[in-house]
């Protein structure tokens, strides 16, 4: 035998140690893999449920700020936040969908108003502004030790309500 066909089978088994170095390095480096898959999984379910929530208070808000007779329509604002925010009654990892209805005055000019009577604003036009804060509770598939159980997330919208 020459020592190039020597060489040539020295190469074939320098090629299966290099095989099993991978599979072990895959072994090593699988579970963390899994891990971070399944992070970002549930911080990509956060968030599209934080998105959510933001559209159901904006929808919720848009709706209220049609008229001032809409505005005045607390059941049907909390009607169209529900209606918007859907998928997360069918969530099974939110609970807790709840949404509250404020509203208050400002004059045109920029002033606060004291009340939401015309009376407060002499010299500009009363405008009335329409809030609505939604929230709903997150409960993550997976469990970590030293972070809470559960997190409320939140949305929030605001508008000026018509005149009509």
């Amino acid at each position: 035998m020459t020592s190039v066909n020597r060489r040539r089978r020295g190469s074939k088994n320098v090629g299966k140690s290099e095989a099993g170095q991978a599979l072990v390095e895959l072994a090593l480096t699988m579970p963390m893999l899994v891990v971070i898959l399944f992070g970002a999984v549930e911080l990509a379910s956060v968030t599209y449920e934080a998105i959510e929530l933001s559209n159901s208070a904006r929808a919720a808000v848009q709706y209220g700020a049609q008229t001032l007779i809409t505005a005045a329509d607390t059941p049907g604002i909390q009607a169209a936040a529900k209606m918007d925010a859907i998928d997360l009654s069918a969530s099974p990892n939110s609970s807790n969908f709840t949404t509250s209805v404020s509203s208050s005055c400002a004059c045109s000019d920029g002033t606060s108003a004291a009340s939401c009577t015309l009376a407060s604003c002499p010299t500009s036009q009363l405008e009335q502004i329409l809030t609505v804060q939604t929230s709903a509770t997150f409960t993550p598939l997976i469990r970590i030790p030293s972070l809470p159980t559960s997190f409320t997330l939140h949305g929030y919208a605001y508008q000026r309500v018509l005149n009509n």
